[in-house]
């Protein structure tokens, strides 16, 4: 990862952001641009670029990530639902060069028949 992200600035302490949860491999925090009512984001310390540059050492990360994320979740009283989501890759909207996963709630976000054709 060449540059330092905006992620990473944020992580070390260069950039201020209000923390809702951190530990020794991820941080949560607000999104600056919320796209629902509750939009969180859950960073990995270790700077992976986007999810398709993890290996096979970054499972256990990957699995931490997601349980923070429920773990979250709960906290806020959000077990009715939520969503998260991971743009991997400038063509699926990922504008910072840091993985990181998007947790959104409080908003309906239907999934408008995608699955209508799958129904018996």
């Amino acid at each position: 990862m060449g540059e330092s992200s905006v992620f990473s600035r944020i992580i070390s302490g260069e950039l201020p952001a209000r923390r809702l949860y951190e530990d020794d491999q991820c941080i949560v925090i607000e999104d600056r641009a919320p796209q629902a009512p509750t939009h969180l984001l859950i960073i990995p310390r270790k700077p992976l670029v986007s999810l398709v540059d993890a290996e096979p050492d970054d499972a256990p990360l990957l699995g931490h990530l997601m349980w923070v994320a429920s773990t979250i979740a709960r906290r806020l009283g959000l077990e009715k639902g939520f969503r998260l989501v991971i743009n991997n890759g400038r063509e699926a909207g990922q504008t910072v060069f840091h993985l990181h996963i998007h947790l959104l709630a409080q908003r309906e976000m239907p999934e408008a028949g995608l699955a209508d054709d799958l129904q018996g």
